[in-house]
């Protein structure tokens, strides 16, 4: 008498072409998941798929790419997905007056609405299953506001505000939306948000043109802007446990920033929270 095999847990992971997504698409890969890695450059998933990873193309901000992506996945793995991780995001950098409106609506078309339109997609698949994990990468700066960051400080408070919404909605259905949150993390972060601040913010006159000049040099420095710097594998633990776990937690603080800001916003009044923001964010 054969036995069945036992299938591999799914998960699709978003943007995947570096830092925190290529670092979990490969440590979930080794431990046994099956990995379905994107990103939205064509030669970032070839790069992806050299890696020996099971790679498509998918841009959060696209729907047809989005249920093309999904149409692939769902038809490898038979229907199912245990589980999503919206990682695919970036900073934009710039001081809220100088935001111009198609700033903001490119921050908010990444970091929030092509999360959630994943997120919506994948839902009636977990709900015919009757399980998932739906995984969203925010920040340190989903709970803690700091100067020159409003555009992404708005995009990650949004994504928080949707997901404690979506935990209270999904109650007693087994799928778990999970908020991640890490700090300063070794990634491409910052080259990515220099490419963003001299999309919409460089070269135009502003009073603060000051400390935008501070503010590219340490956009455009290599290697770690803070001794609290963590590698990716940081955040590759905190989603293990998200995944693994029987009763994940709502919220995974990664690094220690997040972690003492997160006890500095229960117990500080708002100026001196004011204070500390704003000795960390320039």
């Amino acid at each position: 008498m054969t036995s069945t095999p036992v299938r591999p847990r799914s998960i699709l992971i978003t943007g995947c072409s570096s830092g925190i997504g290529l670092c979990v698409a490969q440590g979930l890969q080794q431990r046994g998941w099956r990995v379905f890695a994107t990103a939205r450059k064509p030669e970032d998933v070839i790069s992806l798929q050299e890696r020996g990873l099971e790679a498509l193309f998918l841009d959060v901000t696209d729907e047809e790419s989005i249920d093309t992506a999904l149409a692939v996945v769902l038809g490898r793995t038979g229907g199912t997905l245990d589980a999503l991780f919206n990682n695919a995001g970036y900073g934009q950098p710039g001081a809220v007056e100088d935001l111009t409106r198609d700033a903001l609506l490119e921050q908010f078309d990444t970091n929030v609405f092509g999360a959630q339109m994943v997120t919506n997609r994948v839902l009636p698949i977990m709900r015919q299953q009757g399980h998932g994990r739906i995984l969203y990468n925010s920040s340190i700066l989903g709970f803690a506001a700091m100067p020159l960051r409003g555009a992404y400080n708005a995009s990650k408070f949004a994504m928080e505000g949707l997901v404690d919404t979506l935990r209270l909605e999904l109650h007693g259905s087994n799928i778990h939306p999970v908020l991640i949150e890490p700090g300063p993390i070794s990634s491409r972060f910052r080259p990515n948000a220099y490419l963003a601040y001299q999309r919409h913010i460089a070269g135009r006159p502003s009073v603060y043109q000051n400390i935008y000049n501070g503010l590219e040099a340490r956009l455009r420095q290599e290697g770690p802007v803070t001794g609290f710097t963590l590698g990716p594998e940081a955040v590759l633990a905190a989603v293990l446990k998200a995944l693994n776990s029987r009763r994940p937690a709502p919220r995974y603080r990664v690094t220690f920033p997040t972690k003492l800001f997160a006890v500095l916003k229960r117990i500080l009044p708002t100026r001196w929270l004011d204070w500390a923001a704003r000795k960390a964010g320039t």
